[in-house]
């Protein structure tokens, strides 16, 4: 699932691609309602399977663990389509 800038993702508004990796893409996003830039990552959809989501989970849970200001904090998992208008989910 590729997205757009301006394309809103839950609360989240697409600036720009930042890159892709193994299992997906990484975008950098606006939360305007605490007036922050995040990081999104979206998994591609070969990834969301009964090992791709798991990994991911642990994945999250590892860097949540973390406190370092080169490591990207994590603010929260969805599990489904959070877009805007999307009917999946």
């Amino acid at each position: 699932m590729s997205l757009t800038p301006g394309e809103r993702v839950g609360p989240y508004e697409v600036v720009r691609l930042l890159g892709t990796g193994g299992m997906g893409e990484v975008y950098r996003a606006r939360d305007a309602r605490l007036n922050r830039d995040v990081a999104i990552k979206v998994l591609r959809e070969e990834c969301v399977d009964q090992e791709g989501l798991p990994r991911f989970a642990r994945e999250a849970q590892s860097l949540a663990a973390l406190n370092h200001p080169h490591i990207a904090q994590i603010y929260g998992i969805e599990g489904r389509c959070a877009r805007h208008g999307a009917g999946r989910g």
